[in-house]
């Protein structure tokens, strides 16, 4: 075994040394962990948050973007005692020869968050020697020379879509060539759908998750009727509709240099605006925007002159939002032309703030609601969950505090605990690990099923380090309000009285 990162990737004198000496320990005998894993394509440890809970050991971790890397390493690998170290390695393809044993230590669990590539359907093997070339290939070197008990994958929810019928076909096929029984069936799951006592979180993140029992290629060949893990939906009678985006937000006054992530003059002059038609709208007509996108530059027509020009060079699409812009502007005509004339100011704002997509439901402002300031309009949603977290830079806004989510608040939103830190290094780089990261309390939901219902066919210390964890991995990253609104909603479903 290597016990050096190799020197090209130009990593940091104090980054080499961890590896190094990381390394040299991994040949010692297994601690009293109840299992060990491997975290590859680690990002900055949502894997390794959950593992850790269910108490097993890391013994080896490979993560190619070297911030990410640093941030997996502040966090998580440089506080532990040099003996309980793993292995960090840079790039997983150097250490998964085509020929001889991989360059990875044993381990029980193996967890990966791949990249999803296309594969060559060259010969249309779908198995093993199709998955070379990819990343998801050099996954199953490991798992073909190791053999972990358990195998956990996640990726984008479209790796499981129709237009990647044909890898998602490799993968499981290739899985079950090596000996894992896995489910045909993807396991969709998302973090919103688990109560906070269960490790949720107020983000919607739909990911695929891909768990599969080592059995031996016999048995995974003929058992294929598999159920998958989990499927998407509420856990535990939780109505997503019940989470609050303010229980994973900081107090302005802990967050250093609180001005940065606060609105600009011009945002804030956009938000005014917005803002000041839908307390027209209450007070004028009682109701509430419409759902369709709000095009402003549109409201100059009747709903009759929209027809008769007969958009024939726009699609059905924009034609339908047209008229309903016309409609709207025939139903309010009287408030719209107050409203223009009180803010005069709004035909400068730039083309994609003249437009507004209200999905706030009866908010009675935008002070109410988060914001997302999008190429293709201002998009306002309820303050309950917020849409998953991208590795772009496309900041929820959030209007109680008139300022952006910061990445420590986004950190949380994945499960990440408040002691999670990210160095120096400039928010765009943070913003775009937690983007791509994992989320705990999704991953352990998933992984704590599967153990469940493989555990006559795992290592009894695995199973049972694993059920007897506390039901959620998360520590503090949501805060107290959380659990007592939770609580406070079961206490009152419970002294509801049932229907006959």
């Amino acid at each position: 075994m290597n016990d050096a990162l190799p020197l090209h990737f130009n990593q940091s004198a104090r980054e080499l040394d961890l590896a190094v000496a990381s390394a040299k320990l991994a040949a010692m005998a297994k601690d009293s962990a109840a299992f060990r894993y491997a975290d590859l394509f680690a990002g900055i440890g949502g894997f390794h948050a959950m593992l850790d809970h269910a108490g097993g050991q890391c013994v080896y971790v490979s993560e190619i973007d070297q911030k990410a890397r640093q941030t997996y390493l502040r966090n998580w690998v440089e506080p532990l005692p040099e003996s309980r170290r793993p292995v960090v390695n840079t790039d997983i393809t150097l250490a998964t020869p085509d020929h001889g044993p991989v360059d990875v230590p044993p381990h029980d669990v193996l967890a990966a968050g791949f990249p999803c590539q296309p594969f060559s359907k060259s010969g249309y093997q779908r198995g093993m020697d199709e998955a070379r070339g990819t990343l998801f290939w050099n996954i199953a070197r490991i798992l073909e020379d190791r053999r972990p008990a358990v195998v956990l994958l996640e990726n984008v929810r479209n790796i499981a879509g129709p237009r990647h019928t044909h890898e998602w076909d490799v993968i499981i096929q290739t899985l079950r060539e090596i000996g894992y029984r896995v489910s045909s069936t993807p396991s969709v799951f998302s973090p919103h759908f688990l109560p906070p006592s269960l490790g949720g979180t107020p983000q919607i993140r739909d990911r695929v998750f891909i768990l599969g029992t080592f059995v031996g290629p016999q048995r995974a060949m003929a058992e294929v009727d598999v159920a998958p893990t989990v499927v998407r939906g509420g856990v535990a009678g939780w109505n997503v509709h019940d989470w609050d985006v303010e229980w994973i937000l900081d107090d302005d006054v802990a967050i250093a240099d609180v001005e940065r992530y606060r609105l600009t003059t011009d945002e804030l002059r956009w938000v005014a605006a917005w803002d000041d038609l839908v307390k027209r709208m209450w007070a004028t007509t009682g109701t509430r925007l419409p759902g369709f996108p709000l095009w402003a530059d549109e409201w100059r027509w009747s709903r009759r002159s929209i027809r008769d020009l007969k958009h024939a060079a726009h699609p059905k699409w924009k034609s339908d939002i047209l008229e309903k812009n016309a409609q709207f502007y025939d139903d309010h005509r009287e408030v719209i032309d107050d409203w223009f004339s009180a803010n005069k100011d709004f035909r400068s704002f730039p083309p994609s703030r003249r437009k507004l997509e209200w999905q706030a439901q009866n908010a009675l402002t935008l002070r109410d609601t988060v914001m997302h300031f999008r190429p293709s309009g201002i998009r306002v949603k309820a303050p309950t969950y917020l849409p998953a977290l991208v590795a772009i830079t496309q900041t929820s806004v959030l209007g109680s505090r008139l300022r952006r989510l910061t990445p420590h608040e986004a950190a949380r939103l994945q499960g990440l605990p408040r002691s999670f830190a990210f160095g120096g290094q400039p928010d765009s780089a943070s913003y775009r690990q937690v983007g791509n990261g994992v989320a705990v309390g999704a991953a352990w939901h998933v992984f704590r099923t599967h153990v469940a219902q493989n555990r006559s066919d795992l290592p009894q210390s695995l199973v049972e380090s694993v059920l007897q964890a506390v039901e959620s991995p998360l520590t503090d990253s949501l805060s107290p309000a959380a659990l007592a609104a939770e609580l406070a909603g079961s206490s009152q479903s419970l002294d509801t009285p049932m229907s006959a």
